[in-house]
């Protein structure tokens, strides 16, 4: 069982410019056209058997239109979706409940793109609701490559916001913190927090020379492993960030890494199939 517990779509009307739009803002390129069925030839090509779909929400007045479209899409062609969630949402109780009742297993939070802190009491109280009803959240962690500069989820601030809110189903993005991985251990291999391995282990692909030579490496292979040993086996999952680096690849990289077959099968697959049970 593989499983990508990190991807995104789009809206098939909308999914050509989305991507379009966030490859420039970004300069990296796309790897799939952001559809799901795009997302479902990649994981064909790649031998994945189930992807997880986050939606992220930039403005709070789609939300509910975005978890009405992961409702009803939820389980189709092996996709699980998650629901989206913003901070400045005055219905995020009612849609995190609503969420819940019909079979979503979790939610996506973005701070950067919300440009809201993590540890800010609007993101508390939705940690901590979604902490009651067993929902997951998967947060991206760290820096944005498409905001430079912009600092709202370091490993501090989340281990602030996890002190306040306690042990919880959570998934921190990008190995706990995008560029900033040398404060992720210290920060927060004693909490409650799992990492997913997605756009972190290797190098960046850039679109054009917007990058110096040291900003395109990402983790090497002794970075990496030096996490997972922080962490643990069980708290580590196969991510990708599809369509933002290639399905393929990505599994390729996890399945070089020097691990036990038992640890490379926990972390490609096990780990997540626990988390989410029954997909």
């Amino acid at each position: 069982m593989i499983i990508d517990i990190h991807t995104h779509t789009f809206p098939d009307k909308i999914a050509e410019l989305a991507v379009s739009k966030l490859s420039a803002t970004g300069h990296i390129p796309y790897f799939s056209n952001g559809t799901a069925s795009g997302l479902k030839a990649s994981m064909e090509n790649a031998g994945i058997d189930y992807s997880v779909v986050l939606p992220v929400a930039t403005n709070p007045l789609k939300l509910e239109s975005m978890n009405t479209f992961s409702i009803e899409n939820n389980g189709k062609d092996n996709l699980v979706y998650f629901g989206a969630m913003h901070p400045d949402s005055p219905d995020w109780k009612e849609e995190l409940e609503r969420l819940s009742q019909n079979g979503i297993k979790g939610i996506k939070i973005h701070p950067v793109y919300q440009d809201v802190d993590i540890d800010d009491i609007r993101y508390i109280r939705i940690l901590s609701r979604a902490a009651e009803l067993g929902l997951v959240v998967l947060m991206h962690s760290g820096d944005d490559i498409g905001f430079p500069g912009a600092v709202r989820c370091s490993p501090k601030m989340t281990a602030n916001a996890l002190k306040q809110v306690g042990d919880m189903k959570i998934i921190l993005a990008h190995m706990g913190g995008w560029k900033n991985w040398q404060e992720v251990a210290e920060n927060l291999a004693n909490t409650s927090a799992m990492l997913d391995t997605a756009f972190a282990l290797g190098k960046i692909t850039p679109l054009d020379n917007s990058f110096s030579d040291d900003f395109l490496n990402l983790l090497n292979e002794k970075e990496f492993l030096k996490l997972v040993k922080a962490f643990g086996v069980d708290r580590i999952l196969f991510g990708t960030d599809s369509p933002w680096t290639d399905q393929k690849q990505s599994l390729e990289l996890i399945k070089n890494l020097p691990l036990e077959d038992d640890e490379r099968n926990k972390i490609i697959g096990e780990n997540a199939l626990k988390l989410l049970g029954k997909i």
